[in-house]
């Protein structure tokens, strides 16, 4: 898998970050997607450096205009690796990895591999997919359940891929800390009648990040 340095988006605090953040994008969205665009800005002004990337089936759509549906979540690993080992050099402070949606869950199957660098300290999750809107009874509960590291999942409180209800049921390994923001949605924003508003729930959860970082320093 060719990837070059030239091919990710880096947001970068002011001083010298805390830890450094590789974020994966959503199936249908891109790296620079307005939800990515924000999350990256909030976590870079707590102190986390943020690097960006596109797999290779939505790098092809940037280029060619033509959209093809994504692969399984277990053929975009070794992507996921590579990219690893090719930004692990440039960042700072301990590296964590995650994404939005079925970026954060190929995250999350990667850290049980042995080819995983040492460097990687911590999983954020950003909405993560539990389960296909409506199909509750098909759970993507595996890569949690054996997640070796510290994890953080930031997730809506209506998400329809796992709202608070379902969410509090599923009984996960104490090392996941879940955050649960107001009325969001699949990509944590909630609706215009709601006291909540999308920039403070993304606030949160960069808040969140900058505390899971905090925690790997002490």
């Amino acid at each position: 898998m060719d990837i070059k340095m030239t091919d990710f988006l880096w947001t970068r605090p002011d001083s010298a970050p805390v830890a450094t953040l590789l974020l994966a994008h959503v199936a249908g969205a891109a790296m620079d997607s307005p939800f990515m665009e924000k999350i990256a800005a909030f976590a870079a002004a707590e102190g986390i450096a943020v690097v960006r990337f596109e797999f290779p089936y939505m790098a092809e759509r940037r280029r060619t205009g033509k959209k093809r549906p994504p692969p399984r979540a277990d053929k975009l690993i070794d992507v996921y690796l590579t990219v690893i080992s090719e930004i692990s050099g440039e960042a700072q402070g301990p590296l964590l990895i995650g994404g939005k949606s079925v970026g954060e869950r190929v995250a999350a199957m990667i850290t049980a591999d042995p080819a995983l660098d040492a460097h990687v300290a911590g999983v954020v999750c950003l909405g993560y997919p539990f389960h296909a809107p409506g199909k509750t009874d098909a759970l993507r509960l595996e890569p949690l359940q054996a997640l070796p590291l510290p994890c953080l999942i930031a997730q809506g409180e209506r998400d329809a891929f796992g709202n608070r209800e379902e969410v509090l049921g599923y009984g996960l390994p104490e090392a996941i800390e879940v955050l649960f923001l107001e009325d969001g949605s699949h990509d944590l924003a909630p609706r215009g009648s709601s006291p909540a508003t999308w920039d403070g729930n993304l606030k949160l959860a960069a808040k969140a990040i900058r505390k899971l970082a905090d925690g790997l320093h002490a």
